[in-house]
């Protein structure tokens, strides 16, 4: 596939010629968005998840037929599991052009109280597998002549996480940096990695961990006053995943509400 060609959906009877995108972390919340808007713009997406019945469902209800749309189980803090995933894409559909690396998990503790084992295990999901999936996905996209990254970092990363734990924003602020690595190692060979940022996202998530009275003080504190959308989120990200964003390499899009401004 050429940097230049330009992306349509096409019409079912043309589904063997989308492009392939993985998404990794597609259980849920912003990882679900993501999958259905890709899909929508004209993509055959692997959706991913660490447990696989929740991301199949979302398979069946976008495309019963398995055609445009498949489910496999990834665990992102394991590098044969991306391997396994580019391995279904290529076994399925020829190829893979897109992998958003989007898996997360977040754990709100006082930085003193945190653990060695939790220290670990939440940077393992949130830095381990963008670095992971970016070696894996990135030789092959090099050697294709043509890829697209897109990682998932956080306002966390920029600003040491008001809201989350040390170890989420820590890991977050390494996925900022990654992408800068990757992207400037990888750009002779026609793939692009960037990031997006986001702050805290209007997500039916959001709304079953936070307190009614401390989202209000949050969405006071965001000074355009509203939480933001994993709609526009998911748009942005497959506007860095087209053909057409080739200048953009080792970018991090905030968008965050003006919390973080540089």
């Amino acid at each position: 596939m050429k940097a230049t060609q330009s992306l349509q959906a096409p019409s079912a009877a043309d589904a063997g010629n989308r492009p392939v995108a993985v998404v990794t972390g597609a259980t849920r919340g912003l990882g679900e968005v993501i999958v259905r808007t890709l899909h929508r713009e004209g993509y055959r997406v692997l959706a991913t998840g660490s447990r696989l019945e929740k991301v199949q469902e979302l398979a069946d209800d976008l495309d019963p037929s398995g055609s445009t749309v498949a489910a496999v189980a990834v665990d992102v803090r394991r590098k044969g599991d991306f391997e396994a995933a580019l391995a279904a894409a290529v076994e399925r559909w020829g190829g893979a052009h897109v992998l958003v690396n989007n898996a997360g998990r977040s754990q709100v503790q006082p930085v003193m109280d945190i653990s060695p084992e939790e220290f670990s295990a939440i940077v393992s999901t949130n830095l381990d597998g963008v670095f992971f999936g970016c070696q894996v996905f990135g030789r092959y996209f090099a050697a294709q002549g043509y890829g697209r990254i897109v990682n998932i970092g956080s306002l966390a990363g920029q600003n040491g996480g008001t809201a989350t734990g040390a170890h989420y924003a820590a890991a977050k602020g390494g996925v900022g940096t990654l992408t800068k690595v990757f992207a400037r190692d990888l750009a002779a060979g026609g793939v692009t990695v960037n990031a997006v940022s986001p702050g805290p996202l209007d997500l039916p998530v959001v709304y079953e961990t936070v307190a009614a009275d401390k989202l209000e003080g949050i969405k006071a504190n965001i000074p355009v006053g509203r939480l933001g959308s994993a709609e526009f989120i998911a748009s942005t990200v497959a506007l860095l995943a087209s053909p057409d964003a080739a200048s953009v390499n080792g970018a991090c899009w905030d968008i965050n509400g003006g919390l973080f401004m540089r």
